[in-house]
């Protein structure tokens, strides 16, 4: 039964904990998995559940437990079988489907052969002990990534807007927990995993905050942490308050391929070079702030959906919107989309903001976003005011821990996946990743666009390379692949 901790509270306890460096697994009586019935909808062919009792504080870890549930796509080759794989798909988000996800996309054969296929949701988000922050149907409409701000009172209105979301977090039945959903303890989560299936060592693949959530992991176990494949990198700190920052740039680095495709394309009469299909965007956007279209898109919401649909690359993408941009610019409704029913919202935006809230400080000056998003409205005009928007944390408690940042000391066992053009989690983020690591890690850089890249991706070059490293090659040096036709 979880109690409801005032803002007072909350800020209390976190000041009575001490940093919690690395606990070593040994130091935490070792854990069970509870297999048991999946849920129905993640009742998938081949998929098996556990649930495990985990410390919420691995500081006191005989005390309070928290409950996470992971699944496991059993390698069916006895023979091949090197341990297992665990993975995170994101977000933060729900990961118990991943493994036949990344099945169905193209996981390779000897990849499902070498490994056992583990997926986990994070505490606080899916069926790991959900939490909750009281979000009201509107709230949870925003979702994660911040509107669009025109100018300085934007930014202001939405910061009320956000601290009215934090007092609800830390009042909710779950703001008890919240000081512990980090993604530091999410690791030493994976690492119990890892010893409850009585393996010595794991191997990791994580994608987009994944991509953090490994470095912590790679960081906190170097010892049991085997090969660590982090893609879609975001920077060294995870999603604070720089990396938010960073869609901006993502955008502007990925926008020029869509350009570059509607200019060759002009059935959809967007322009017919580059810089005219840019232009085109910012007419779009001052035209839909004035007068929202048809289906009510106004000019913060035309942005975040290119901003989205850049994730994904290719003529099916691209001629999507490239349709819905003739809809927006000829006053027509937009072709049909199908957009998936998220399941558990409340649960992945609460457990969401925990984890991002308590992984490090933001500024809690609502002028500093003013000017952030002031800055990045030139810098990166496509995107830069919406990802330099304020976030509810800047109205969290400090975290409870000193933030675990990519080390370099460990073996030479990280590698680093890395599309060119990113929207969300650009180049320069993953640099800056790669750096922190040191000899530690390397970094297969592609000639591509879009949002993840191995299996995600079609190119052979560095889906090949991944795949040999994940079946026990050696680690390959730093290199790029060139783009791939096809």
């Amino acid at each position: 039964m979880r109690t409801s901790m005032s803002l007072a509270a909350v800020v209390t306890a976190a000041a009575a904990l001490v940093a919690v460096p690395g606990v070593a697994s040994a130091a935490t009586p070792k854990p069970e998995v509870q297999w048991v019935a999946c849920p129905t909808d993640v009742a998938l062919p081949g998929l098996e559940c556990g649930k495990l009792q985990l410390p919420l504080d691995y500081r006191k870890a005989e005390g309070r437990k928290t409950e996470v549930m992971i699944t496991r796509l059993a390698s069916k080759n006895p023979a091949k079988r090197k341990g297992i794989l665990l993975t995170n798909p994101g977000g933060p988000s729900e990961g118990l489907t991943f493994p036949v996800v990344l099945k169905a996309v193209g996981l390779p054969q000897d990849v499902q052969d070498a490994y056992d296929i583990i997926g986990m949701d994070p505490r606080g988000i899916g069926y790991s002990s959900p939490s909750t922050c009281d979000l009201t149907e509107e709230q949870m409409a925003d979702g994660s990534v911040p509107p669009y701000a025109n100018n300085s009172a934007e930014v202001r209105q939405r910061a009320d807007e956000v601290k009215k979301i934090a007092e609800q977090c830390l009042k909710s039945s779950s703001a008890d927990e919240l000081p512990y959903n980090t993604t530091a303890n999410i690791a030493r989560d994976l690492d119990s995993v890892r010893a409850a299936l009585g393996e010595k060592k794991a191997s990791f693949l994580g994608y987009s905050y994944g991509s953090y959530l490994g470095s912590v992991y790679a960081t906190l176990f170097p010892k049991t942490a085997e090969r660590v494949v982090i893609d879609s990198n975001l920077p060294k700190g995870g999603w604070d308050v720089e990396g938010g920052r960073l869609m901006g740039r993502g955008v502007e680095d990925t926008f020029p391929d869509f350009a570059k495709w509607a200019a060759a394309h002009p059935e959809y009469d967007l322009g017919t070079t580059p810089q005219q299909v840019r232009a085109k965007f910012f007419e779009l956007a001052a035209r839909l702030d004035k007068a929202p279209s048809v289906e009510g898109v106004d000019g913060r919401l035309f942005r975040f959906i290119n901003f989205a649909a850049l994730y994904s690359t290719g003529d099916e993408a691209f001629s999507k919107l490239a349709a819905s941009w003739k809809a927006f610019d000829t006053g027509q409704p937009q072709p049909p989309q199908e957009y998936p029913e998220v399941p558990r919202i409340q649960a992945l935006l609460a457990g969401r903001l925990n984890v991002i809230c308590g992984d490090s400080t933001w500024p809690s000056s609502v002028g500093t976003y003013e000017r952030n998003v002031a800055i990045d409205r030139i810098r990166n005009p496509m995107f830069g005011a919406a990802a330099a928007n304020i976030q509810p944390c800047a109205f969290f408690p400090k975290p409870v821990e000193k933030q675990v940042l990519p080390s370099d000391r460990g073996p030479r066992n990280v590698l680093l996946v890395q599309n060119e053009r990113d929207p969300a989690t650009p180049l320069v983020g993953a640099q800056s990743t790669r750096r922190a690591f040191g000899d530690r890690a390397a970094m297969i850089t592609i000639d591509q666009g879009g949002h993840g890249a191995y299996v995600f991706g079609k190119n052979k070059c560095a889906n090949d390379k991944v795949t040999e490293y994940l079946l026990g090659g050696q680690r390959p040096n730093d290199q790029k692949c060139a783009a791939e036709n096809g």
